[in-house]
């Protein structure tokens, strides 16, 4: 399946989720990333304002500010993926595509080793992963390499193999609902 067919296949599952299904899944991969050591271990955070279906970041970010965690969340300025850092979590409106992003184009960030929640259609175990098809996290994350990175996954976001590129960079670790799953067992 190539990458169109699949952000096609993954985007028509995520719409058939219910408000209840995302919230619950979203509140318990919220713990679960909390619990990372990478989480833990992180001065900073950059991630992504949610919209559509994707997990809820809300409680992450809240979470991390509360830990004494600076925020910073992306925002789309000359065609270029750029995080600001966000004190104020209202401080925000619709933007590129439609996606939640800072009203201010400024302070950016600049912390190179800050952990990154990097969302995503689609993962494999491998850290591979498939976007939205604008490449910004991967443009980023080739400036930026020292930069630990997450991705939060439903079960079906999870598949056996992502078809990457040589530019593609993939994540460091993702979880996924089925991780939670196998712990209770």
């Amino acid at each position: 399946m190539d990458k169109k067919e699949l952000r096609q296949r993954i985007a028509a599952q995520k719409r058939v989720m219910t408000a209840e299904e995302i919230g619950r899944q979203s509140a318990d991969l919220t713990e679960m990333f909390l619990a990372c050591p990478l989480y833990k271990a992180a001065r900073n955070l950059y991630a992504y304002l949610s919209y559509n279906q994707e997990v809820r970041t809300e409680t992450i970010l809240r979470r991390a500010q509360r830990d004494g965690k600076r925020i910073a969340v992306p925002k789309i300025i000359d065609g270029q993926m750029v995080f600001i850092w966000l004190d104020d979590l209202t401080a925000v409106k619709e933007g590129y595509c439609r996606i939640p992003e800072p009203l201010a184009n400024s302070p950016v960030a600049d912390d190179p080793t800050a952990l990154v929640l990097v969302p995503g259609l689609a993962f494999d175990r491998s850290g591979h992963r498939l976007g939205y098809g604008g490449g910004f996290y991967d443009r980023f994350l080739q400036q930026e390499p020292h930069h630990p990175t997450v991705a939060l996954g439903y079960d079906f976001q999870l598949i056996e193999c992502v078809p990457a590129d040589s530019h593609d960079r993939p994540v460091d670790i993702v979880l996924t609902y089925s991780d939670i799953s196998k712990k209770e067992r």
